[in-house]
């Protein structure tokens, strides 16, 4: 299946995690994943992404005819280093943000997985893709707002900056 869509991928301990970028032509997914780029994500394939399943894990990769090119607005469609393939572990949707939303999942090819809304300009958007890949899994927000309501320190070593 060829999704519209951009992927990234950010090496963590165990391996490579990707992000798939979904949004309308036009929304910041090139310029995003270039932003990405310059954090140290690699890029995996850009505007077009082929994505399968394997043993309960999704995976995607550029489709041939794209593999190892990057269009950079204003400057056109640029050769650029890529990983062959990488799993994907997050999607992420270029529009509007709420400020504590709602877990969400997107599905492809009978797969799902999750999913959050990102405001791809914002300069902090790289960030948050890495701290999003970070934290997969770690559980809701509500163990931060606990802490906060407790006064206990939500940072590791109790600094409550």
């Amino acid at each position: 299946m060829i999704v519209h869509a951009g992927l990234v991928a950010a090496f963590f301990p165990g391996g490579w995690r990707g992000v798939l970028i979904l949004g309308e032509s036009g929304a910041g997914k090139s310029d995003l994943a270039l932003r990405c780029l310059d954090q140290g994500f690699r890029l995996v394939a850009d505007d077009r992404t082929l994505v399968w399943a394997c043993e309960g894990a999704l995976y995607g990769r550029a489709p041939d005819s794209l593999a190892g090119l990057m269009e950079v607005r204003g400057l056109g469609v640029l050769p650029e280093p890529t990983l062959g393939y990488c799993r994907i572990d997050l999607a992420v949707r270029c529009g509007p943000v709420e400020r504590m939303p709602e877990p969400a999942a997107e599905n492809y090819v009978g797969l799902s997985i999750p999913a959050l809304s990102l405001a791809p300009l914002e300069s902090s958007a790289p960030a948050k893709l890495r701290r999003a890949l970070q934290h997969l899994g770690a559980g809701p927000e509500g163990a931060y707002q606990d802490a906060l309501a407790a006064g206990v320190s939500p940072r590791p070593g109790g600094d409550s900056r």
